[in-house]
């Protein structure tokens, strides 16, 4: 099982390696450089085996809009494992010990929008469960919530909005 820590500017060539291999397009690793380079995380991780890095995850903050103002939350997003260590478990503890770490930060909810069989299995549901929605239309079971402060999200609802730089995804 790989390393999970904290990444550091010297893993910052082999993350890009590790979104350009495991994506079609540049996307995502031009989103993480852009993230990164205006200091919009929250907390970025990364998977070392063996010395090499073989996973990143990165989170940043959200913004759910609402009638009575703005709640702010954290965005999964983006997250890659190199495709040679695909399904090996590296995704899942990279998730876990992000979620451990938002929860000792004492983040109150995590949003996602991301493949509805993997992130329920780490109390992930869809967000509309909350009222709440992504400002473009997406299946209603891959935008998912989860809740890190129980109750955190009781009444909230509304719209809600990652960093700017998610518009380079589409």
């Amino acid at each position: 099982m790989p390393t999970i820590r904290p990444e550091t500017e010297a893993d910052i060539p082999a993350v890009r390696t590790v979104y350009q291999r495991a994506f079609e397009t540049p996307a995502e690793a031009s989103l993480v450089d852009a993230l990164r380079a205006r200091r919009a995380g929250i907390l970025s991780l990364v998977a070392e085996l063996d010395g090499a890095v073989t996973g990143h995850i990165f989170f940043s903050a959200v913004e759910i809009k609402w009638p009575h103002g703005v709640f702010e939350a954290a965005g999964l997003a983006p997250m890659a494992v190199l495709p040679e260590f695909q399904n090996q478990g590296i995704g899942s503890a990279l998730v876990r010990r992000g979620l451990e770490e938002l929860r000792r930060m004492r983040l109150p909810a995590v949003i996602v929008l991301g493949h509805p069989e993997f992130y329920p299995r780490f109390g992930f549901a869809p967000a509309s469960r909350w009222g709440i929605r992504f400002p473009l239309e997406v299946p209603d079971a891959a935008f998912m919530t989860l809740e890190l402060q129980p109750g955190a999200l009781q009444g909230v609802s509304g719209v809600a909005h990652f960093q700017p730089e998610f518009d380079l995804l589409t």
